[in-house]
């Protein structure tokens, strides 16, 4: 798997201070992008939105409305989950990368971010996902984790998908086999099973039986 360093992106180059409104507007024109960085004296200050730039006077360098640049970046050292956290926080495609000396050296794309995390195994292997939920202060990741191994499974992937102050809602994805018992075992264990599944004999049963009493009512 390639490393996330190797998306880094210089295809264009940070806008100066002293560039004009007008020629970032032209800019903005012709990529899709919802930010780009700005430079002044070869530091980075901060990113110009593409919606923002829209409302400036045309002839105006962009550096007299450094007021509503915005400061995110990212690290060469950051994990990919937290440079994707950034991408949303920011509503941005695109984020720029500083070194530990904070020297601006690029760019991600959030295209490229994508297929990085297309390549994950999470994503890229054949697995079943099943997505439990608990009371927030009874779930564990280790007793989850535990309870698809028992089953002869492999986790591939297990994030918290959705959470409040009563239930937390996890997503599991395990490799192929053995999904209706991994089912079973998170019920012993007082999951509730969020997702649907075919294998899922409890709820098929459940399933049959109902059938069979409206048919019995109906007589």
């Amino acid at each position: 798997m390639r490393q996330l360093s190797e998306y880094i992106n210089n295809d264009f180059k940070p806008f100066p201070g002293t560039e004009s409104v007008a020629e970032i507007q032209d800019f903005f024109a012709d990529v899709t992008y919802s930010h780009f960085p700005v430079m002044e004296n070869g530091v980075y200050i901060g990113c110009i939105s593409a919606v923002d730039v829209e409302t400036f006077e045309t002839q105006k360098p962009i550096l007299e409305y450094r007021y509503a640049l915005e400061g995110f970046f990212v690290r060469t050292t950051m994990v990919w989950l937290d440079v994707l956290e950034i991408f949303a926080r920011n509503n941005a495609n695109i984020v720029p990368i500083l070194d530990e000396n904070n020297i601006y050296i690029g760019y991600y794309d959030i295209t490229d971010i994508i297929k990085f995390l297309n390549e994950t195994p999470f994503l890229k292997e054949t697995g079943g996902i099943i997505v439990v939920e608990k009371p927030a202060a009874d779930y564990s990741m280790s007793q989850i984790t535990q309870i698809v191994e028992s089953n002869n499974s492999k986790l591939l992937g297990v994030f918290v998908s959705e959470a409040n102050s009563e239930k937390v809602q996890v997503t599991v994805k395990t490799t192929l086999g053995g999904i209706n018992e991994i089912i079973q075992s998170f019920r012993r264990y007082n999951y509730e099973i969020v997702s649907e599944h075919q294998e899922d004999d409890y709820l098929n049963t459940l399933k049959e039986r109902s059938e069979y009493l409206d048919k019995y009512l109906n007589m």
